[in-house]
Formats: structure tokens, C-alpha cells, sequence
């Protein structure tokens, strides 16, 4: 994924030019992972450009910087505007948007209050994370050595860029293994989630997913396929689950903003039900992205218009 480096970044109120958008190298984030962040998407719907879940992915990223003790310098609804904002300037129609907030240049050492909070919101094309052809013809996972984190090691709910280090470790064992993706154990071997999405599994016509507890992040396009599954009549089951479950299923799907929905074909070499997309994920990839896309009511209220 190349960037499109003509366009515009906001920086702390104000637009700057995209190579113009630099910190500072002995800036605290740099040397402690100090920041948090959000994965935004904004779909080209008919009624023209809206994005996804858009205050939802705010609140949580003022969550993450209060678990932080980081006071982002912006009233909530002046950062939404702010997003919107930037995705107009760029005169983007479909795009990814990337906010970030994080300790910047002031000293060094572990402490980080004395460090100014600066706020970015970038946003450029970006189709789909597993490829194109992954939301039809699925993925290849296999189970990672690498665990998430206790929930007295890192807050887990909390979208830090400190936690993707661990992140980092199980997407590379999993590409150099010849799979696509990670799935992650919690610290009790339990099954947790991707390196950077959620997981459902399909049993005997009912959705099951691991819980919050299970060292995951609450992921919005999960909660949204909870939702849309509810209202579809399905049983959702929110409670652990062990790694052998993920071999005896009918179905398994990931879901993430970067993801969307996107189905697993295999699991550590061993088939997923016939080796291809299931009948239930299927079903809900239509109604989410209809309603991404603007093809379905919005009951939910959950696009928001790029006026």
C-alpha cells in the first residue's frame, strides 16, 4: 500500500502538507510507543461520501488516551469535525483515516507527563487488508506462539501503538509460517483474536466470540456484527474459548475496520468446514457492507455524511 503523498494531514489544528507532517526523533513516542489510535473507514455511498461508525471510533480514542493520563487538546466534537475535515480537504470519496495521539518532543525518560499530547488525523485510499479476494474466497490462519498481553501486563482496551508490537510479532511468525493472518491466544491459552482484528465462530447455527476479558480490544465492526446478527435472529454466545473449537466449527470469520469481514477458509492447515466462505458469514458480509455503502437503511445511525 503506497501512499498518495500530495495530499493534506492535520496537525495539531492545522492542515499541513504531507511530507511537512514530521516529529521530532527524540520525541517520548518514538522511545516508548507512547500513543494511541483509530482505524476510520469512509465509504463512497450513493448518497456520497460517509464514514463508518465515526463517533463511536472518537469516544473510544479519547478512552484509550484517558487510560493513558493523556488529555487530548480538543473537545470530542471538535475532533470529529476535524476528521471530517480532513477527509474534504483531500477531496477523498473512499479512504482509510488514521488518528493518532502522542506524547511528543520534550525529554526523555520513562515519565511521560512533562511531553506535549499532539494529535494527527491522516486519511488516504486503502482497499482491502487481507486482499481483494479474501472477502470471497477467505484466508489461511494459523495459531500463533505469541500470546496477548495479561490484563495486568497492558490494557488491552486501550488502541495503543505500544500493544501492535506484540501485534508485529504474530503477523510476521504467520507470514513467514505461509498463512495470512494470526490468531492469538489470551493468557490463559484461551482464544483471544487476530493480530489486528476480532473472531466469530459458527457452531451449529449460532455465533460465538471470545469475550472483552479475553485480552482483546472491544472492536466496533464487532459490536456492529453483533448487532446486525441479533437482528438477523442469530444466537450470539460471548464467552472463552478453546483453540480445538477453532478446528470443529462450520464457520470462522474475522472482523476489523481494516478487515471488514473476512471469512478463514483453514486453520493451522486444517480445513474450515468446506474450505470456503460459509452460508451465516456470507449473510452478514451483505447486510454490513450494504449499509457501509448506503445500498440499506441506516437504522442504526451508524454512517456519518462527508457534507
Amino acid at each position: 500500500m503506497a501512499f498518495d503523498e500530495s495530499g493534506k494531514i492535520w496537525f495539531n489544528g492545522k492542515f499541513v502538507d504531507w511530507k511537512e507532517a514530521n516529529v521530532h526523533v527524540l520525541s517520548h513516542v518514538v522511545h516508548y510507543g507512547s500513543s494511541v489510535f483509530e482505524g476510520i473507514r469512509c465509504y463512497n455511498t450513493k448518497q456520497g461520501p460517509a464514514i463508518f461508525r465515526l463517533e463511536e471510533h472518537v469516544a473510544r480514542l479519547y478512552n484509550s488516551a484517558k487510560i493513558y493520563r493523556m488529555e487530548i487538546p480538543y473537545k470530542q466534537e471538535d475532533f470529529v469535525k476535524a476528521v471530517l475535515e480532513t477527509v474534504k480537504v483531500n477531496k477523498l470519496k473512499a479512504c482509510y483515516i488514521r488518528p493518532v495521539v502522542f506524547r511528543g518532543y520534550g525529554e526523555l525518560g520513562v515519565y511521560p507527563l512533562n511531553c506535549p499530547v499532539e494529535s494527527v488525523i491522516a486519511a488516504w485510499p486503502w482497499g482491502k487488508y487481507l486482499g481483494e479476494e479474501a472477502i470471497e474466497l477467505g484466508v489461511d490462519v494459523g495459531v500463533s506462539s505469541w500470546r496477548r498481553m495479561a490484563p495486568d501486563t497492558m490494557p488491552n482496551m486501550a488502541k495503543a501503538g505500544s500493544n501492535y508490537m506484540n501485534s508485529q510479532l504474530a503477523k510476521m511468525e504467520s507470514i513467514f509460517n505461509g498463512y495470512h493472518e494470526a490468531i492469538m491466544l489470551d493468557y490463559q491459552g484461551m482464544v483471544s483474536e487476530g493480530s489486528g482484528e476480532n473472531i466469530f465462530l459458527v457452531k451449529d447455527g449460532e455465533l460465538y466470540t471470545p469475550p472483552i476479558s479475553s485480552s482483546l480490544l472491544n472492536g466496533i465492526t464487532r459490536d456492529s456484527v453483533i448487532t446486525l446478527a441479533r437482528k438477523m435472529g442469530l444466537k450470539v454466545n460471548q464467552q472463552q474459548i478453546p483453540r480445538e473449537m477453532l478446528y470443529l466449527v462450520e464457520e470462522l470469520f474475522l472482523t476489523g475496520t481494516a478487515a471488514e469481514v473476512t471469512p478463514i477458509r483453514s486453520v493451522d492447515q486444517i480445513k474450515v468446514g468446506d474450505g470456503l466462505r460459509g452460508k451465516i458469514t456470507r449473510k452478514i458480509q451483505e447486510r454490513l457492507f450494504k449499509i457501509m455503502e448506503g445500498e440499506s437503511e441506516d437504522q442504526y445511525g451508524w454512517l456519518t455524511p462527508v457534507k
